[in-house]
């Protein structure tokens, strides 16, 4: 972590990743870069639909191979890079046969490494193969949910899943929010931990940094008037007034309230629900 002086107030208590220790300096490859407008929460008639984001500095995409289609070709990882759209690092993978892809890199990996995506692959961090190929207890990441899918679970900075058990076709995945679920044990993961794991002890210090990330404040419910929020006027600080934490929508939130829906059609595939509070820090542990 990069601590800085605490030349300014918002200085004080700010902290940073020290990119130059992690970062192997090689600038984006061109081809796997691009520019694009970025919906900041609006949707296409230019309504807010996810508040509290907007503004931002500008930011280019990077093509990030997330389905790993190119099976049984050994690859090399030429570079680590920053990428802005994502917590954990990146990395230039140069296949055997000349194509070059970037691809979400696990801990521990370094210039140089090898990686496969293969059924026969072995146990080690990058490598990619089919979940009920993986031994109980270890660690993956980048977790398709259907054979030939694109990579969905578990892709930010220091998340990993936990293999805890094979039964029927399916695999049990212990899930970053500690819930338990069945995966189709034919569907693919990769071996390791998402890079980047001191992200989560980064402390912004101060309001602008916010902004830069394109996060704009957030108003407290309370603090609003009764047309604009469920919890708002009253004469003075006024307790919530009603039994469950609910948002501007009225719609359930925080605070162990529920709010999956009860039909949901992944419901089956839900063996343990998460844990909230201060029983998932405790399991966590």
């Amino acid at each position: 972590m990069k601590i800085y002086k605490p030349t300014t107030p918002s200085r004080q208590h700010m902290t940073g990743i020290d990119y130059r220790k992690l970062l192997s300096g090689h600038r984006p490859h061109k081809k796997l870069v691009f520019g694009g407008k970025r919906s900041v929460g609006r949707n296409a008639f230019g309504r807010i639909t996810v508040r509290h984001k907007g503004g931002g500095h500008k930011r280019l995409f990077r093509d990030v191979d997330f389905v790993y289609d190119k099976h049984d070709i050994p690859a090399r990882i030429a570079s680590i890079e920053y990428d802005p759209n994502r917590t954990g690092f990146i990395g230039l993978a140069v296949y055997a046969d000349g194509e070059k892809r970037y691809v979400l890199l696990p801990q521990s990996v370094k210039s140089g490494d090898s990686f496969i995506v293969s059924e026969k692959a072995e146990v080690k961090p990058a490598n990619r193969l089919p979940i009920g190929k993986i031994p109980v207890g270890a660690f993956v990441y980048n977790i398709s949910f259907r054979l030939d899918g694109a990579s969905a679970l578990a892709r930010s900075a220091g998340n990993y899943a936990e293999i805890v058990g094979h039964d029927a076709g399916y695999t049990l995945l212990k899930l970053p929010s500690t819930e338990i679920r069945k995966v189709l044990s034919k569907a693919w993961a990769c071996i390791g931990a998402v890079s980047n794991e001191e992200n989560y002890l980064v402390h912004i210090g101060k309001a602008g940094r916010s902004r830069w990330l394109g996060i704009r404040p957030t108003v407290r419910g309370s603090a609003m008037n009764p047309v604009d929020h469920p919890k708002g006027g009253g004469e003075g600080k006024q307790p919530r007034g009603r039994r469950r934490e609910i948002n501007v929508y009225g719609k359930p939130t925080g605070k162990g309230q529920k709010t999956r829906r009860p039909k949901k059609y992944s419901n089956v595939f839900i063996v343990s629900r998460r844990k909230v509070g201060k029983s998932r820090t405790q399991s966590m542990q």
